[in-house]
């Protein structure tokens, strides 16, 4: 069987082991601040990518 199924194939009971590994290493308090960080980086990311995209749109290309 293909490794890459087998890696990507996770059921109920998996993720939640997972998320009690997490809950166990972080702890409760930081877990919301840890998904707080984590949203203004995609927010920042999404951002940046947007800005790039209407920099290349308006902006000639310097030769």
């Amino acid at each position: 069987m293909n490794s890459t199924v087998l890696l990507f194939s996770l059921g109920g009971p998996e993720i939640i082991l997972i998320l009690l590994i997490v809950l166990l290493l972080f702890g409760g308090r930081k877990i919301p601040e840890l998904m707080k960080g984590l949203g203004k980086g995609m927010k920042e990311f999404k951002d940046a990518s947007k800005g790039d995209e209407e920099n290349k749109d308006n902006k000639p290309a310097d030769k």
